[in-house]
Formats: C-alpha cells, sequence, structure tokens
C-alpha cells in the first residue's frame, strides 16, 4: 500500500519503520525543514524499551543517553532538601531505564530508515479527501497525491486531526501547567549525572548537565496566559515576568536566556478522543493521546503505539478497519488509566499552596528510602501490555 506518515518525531519515523519492513511504500512529512532539535529530556522504559530493542536501538541510546545518579530537591540557598537514587527505579523497570535528548531519540528511530522511505521536509498536509478507496492529499507546497491510508503523528497541535476530526479545542484538555525547556552552553554550576529541582509555590525549576558541556534546563510553571506560538521573543518575556523573584538558580538561568541553543515553550496537555481513525486516515502517538508531561511517558508510548498499529496491519493483511479497532482497543485503556494517573501528578511538578509543597517535599524525602522507593516505582516502571509479535 502507498502510506502517507505525516510527523517525523518519535511515532512517525517508528510506524514508518516497521511499515517499510512489511513492504509497503511509505511517504513521510515533517513540517520542520530538518529533524527537530532541542526539547526536553525524557524517561525512556516499559514497552517502549522492547519495540526499541526490537529496531535494534538499545546500544544507541544507552550511549547517547544519560543514567542519572541522583535526584536531587534543593531550596532556593542551594541546600539539599531531598535526594533520590534512581538506581532503585531501573531495578524496578528490570535494567531498562534511560533519560535521553527527545531529539536524539527521534534521530536514532530515523537514522534506521533505509532510503526506500521517502522523506519530504518543509511542507505538511492543506487538505485530506478520503473518498473510500483512497485519500487525495493536498500539501502546502508540493503537488497533490493519492495514497491509500494516511496517518497523523504530528504532535499535540496535529493538523491531521484538525482537518479530519476537527479542532483542537475539541479534544485538548490542558492541565494548567505550562513547560519551557531550554538549553544552555558554559552554563555553571553544572553536576554531572545528577537532576537538580528547586519548587516552590506553582514554579519548578530542574537543571542536569547534557554531553559537549551543555545544560537542560527544564522549567514547569502555573500559568493561564495564552502562549504567543511562533513569537519566540515574546515567550522569553512571559517566561522572564512569570519568574521574577523566584530566587535560587533562576535570575542566573535568565541572564543566560538570550545565548539559549534552543528554547521550546508550549501548555502541558492531553488528547482524548472517542475514537483514532476516521475511514482511511488514523492517529498516533501525542496526536490522539497525548499523556501530557505529567505522565513522563509520552515517547516510549508513542512508540509502542506506532508498533502495534504496524503489526495489526499486518495481522489483517492491510484490512485497515479491522487493525485501526484493534490497534485503539489495545492500547486506549493503557492509556486513558496513565493519562488519569497523570492528572493527579500536578503537585509534583507546581504545587498550588503551601500546604501542597510541604506533602511534595516529604513525599520526596519518602522516596529516598529504597524500600519505598522500589514499592512505588515497581507498578508505574512496567507497562500491562503484551506487544505482539512481529
Amino acid at each position: 500500500m502507498r502510506i502517507l506518515i505525516v510527523g517525523a518525531g518519535i511515532a512517525g519515523p517508528t510506524l514508518a519503520y516497521w511499515l517499510r519492513r512489511d513492504g509497503h511504500q511509505v511517504t513521510l512529512v515533517e513540517s520542520a525543514p530538518q529533524l527537530r532539535k532541542g526539547g526536553y529530556v525524557v524517561d525512556f522504559w516499559g514497552a517502549g524499551s522492547e519495540v526499541a530493542e526490537r529496531i535494534g536501538l538499545i546500544p544507541r541510546l544507552m550511549r547517547e543517553g544519560y543514567v542519572i545518579k541522583e535526584l536531587r530537591e534543593v531550596s532556593a540557598g542551594g541546600w539539599t532538601l531531598a535526594r533520590v537514587n534512581p538506581a532503585k527505579m531501573i531495578d524496578a523497570a528490570g535494567g531498562r531505564y534511560v533519560s535521553i535528548a527527545r531529539a536524539d531519540l527521534a534521530a536514532a528511530i530515523y537514522d534506521c530508515l533505509d532510503d526506500d522511505v521517502e522523506t519530504i521536509f518543509g511542507d505538511t498536509v492543506a487538505a485530506l479527501d478520503d473518498d473510500g478507496q483512497r485519500v487525495r492529499v493536498d500539501f502546502a507546497h508540493s503537488e497533490s497525491r493519492e495514497f491509500d491510508l494516511v496517518f497523523g503523528a504530528d504532535g499535540l497541535h496535529s493538523k491531521v486531526r484538525s482537518l479530519v476530526f476537527g479542532p483542537e479545542a475539541d479534544f485538548e484538555r490542558h492541565v494548567g501547567l505550562v513547560v519551557c525547556a531550554l538549553e544552555l552552553e558554559g552554563y555553571r554550576p553544572r553536576n554531572e549525572l545528577v537532576a537538580v529541582t528547586h519548587t516552590t509555590i506553582g514554579v519548578q525549576t530542574m537543571r542536569s548537565s547534557l554531553h559537549h558541556d551543555a545544560t537542560l534546563v527544564l522549567f514547569t510553571f502555573r500559568d493561564d496566559r495564552p502562549i504567543p506560538f511562533h513569537d519566540v521573543a515574546a515567550q522569553q518575556e512571559l517566561l522572564r515576568t512569570r519568574l521574577h523573584g523566584i530566587g535560587g538558580e533562576v535570575p542566573n538561568i535568565l541572564e543566560y536566556l538570550p545565548k539559549a541553543k534552543s528554547f521550546y515553550m508550549d501548555r502541558a496537555s492531553q488528547i482524548r478522543m472517542p475514537t483514532w481513525s476516521r475511514g482511511r486516515v488514523a492517529l498516533l502517538g501525542d496526536a490522539a493521546a497525548a499523556p501530557s508531561l505529567l505522565a513522563g511517558q509520552g515517547s516510549a508510548l508513542a512508540m509502542v503505539g506506532a508498533y502495534v498499529l504496524a503489526a495489526q496491519l499486518r495481522r489483517t493483511q492491510g484490512n485497515h478497519q479491522q487493525a485501526f479497532a484493534a490497534y485503539q482497543r489495545q492500547l486506549q485503556p493503557m492509556i486513558q488509566d496513565k493519562q488519569d494517573a497523570a492528572l493527579q501528578l500536578d503537585i509534583a511538578f507546581a504545587p498550588k499552596d503551601r500546604k501542597q509543597l510541604y506533602m511534595r517535599n516529604a513525599t520526596i524525602r519518602l522516596m529516598g528510602l529504597p524500600f519505598v522507593s522500589k514499592l512505588v516505582m515497581a507498578r508505574s516502571l512496567r507497562d500491562p501490555i503484551e506487544l505482539p509479535s512481529w
């Protein structure tokens, strides 16, 4: 079949890999002029690791990623309030646990595609016409073409979803937080393989060291103001205004802001849809069911979803209606459980008041106890899904 995949992040290239292995003619289109850079570091575990292993990615992910030795919560003055040893989480995950830049994970998957996967950068879909036999696709910059199936893997703000299923507002559930990630070069202080967090009412600052003397800073804060998309200068001004007076390392970080190697800001949201497919068009990854930053597993779930979708198409010998139904039936309960659980975790990222801040810090201290850490994390680091064989 001729298949179009919109989006070259995590889900799209994973799906392209497995569909091409099954002999389909795959075209991948990405709105950015090249693979995206920057973004935040993701914690990678669970069934996503099994998909990565089946592709042969694990050695590269372990080489390019980070095995964090300590999660350290500090006060505004730099005093250590709590420490957690992630080794306990690694043990609970069966040894498969690595933190890696989202862009590095995407590049690793993309590099596994062979030359038979056509990739179009700097373009996206403008219109989709599904006549029941094929889908006519109008592109923003290229000539129109026809495909047997179209998959939207184009993220939280999916163009495919808006064209086929309706406006984003019908499906987005904003969790009340904004996330901002920036990469700085030469920033000090620097703590190797330590994730340092400072949390106060409504705001969390997280700093971790990357390769090549780079530092990732992740801000998570409560704010209901609209984000000025496509205007980085306005986004940075919003950040300065919101973080004014926070203390700790924040003033120093904001001094580095104009020299940031990369900068990303968006609202933390979930996507909840009753159905992930319509006709010959289906959604996957964040486009179908974004769990939000709070769940901490979006990239791994995107790989799982792509694999299951490809496996169901293979099992049904290309009967897309049966495949799409089986794909959603297998994944949706697990993802909804993770979405529901994530909504209870906003206190960990940006407590609303002093009482929540106290409860959060007390919980973090308890997590420093080995038996508590293992008890709490053992369940969350294992995905209740059996991947189909290939």
